[in-house]
């Protein structure tokens, strides 16, 4: 999945061929990286997949946004990866390694 598509949030659901993760990304996205209603709508996604690393990872970003260092730092151990802080650059090598 290309960050262009994900990056095309004019229509108002995610596409049906996104995965889960990449769901919650554009749900992310769709909020303009920040706390709303479409940042529930991503960390609804993530919650319901605790303890997949992908979900976990996405968990981690929901909560950098959010504010909540401490709370993202538990979803990066859970998920395997290194902490990083910066939001924007985060989504990006989330959509492109997912």
């Amino acid at each position: 999945m290309s960050e262009n598509t994900l990056m095309d949030v004019s229509t108002a659901e995610p596409s049906d061929d996104l995965s889960r993760p990449m769901a919650a990304l554009w749900w992310l996205k769709k909020g303009g990286l920040a706390i709303g209603p479409e940042w529930e709508a991503a960390h609804e996604i993530c919650q319901s997949a605790e303890g997949e690393p992908a979900h976990d990872w996405i968990h981690a970003l929901c909560h950098l946004i959010e504010g909540d260092h401490g709370n993202a730092g538990y979803w990066f151990r859970r998920a395997g990866k290194p902490v990083e802080n910066d939001i924007e650059t985060l989504w990006q090598n989330m959509v492109w390694s997912l």
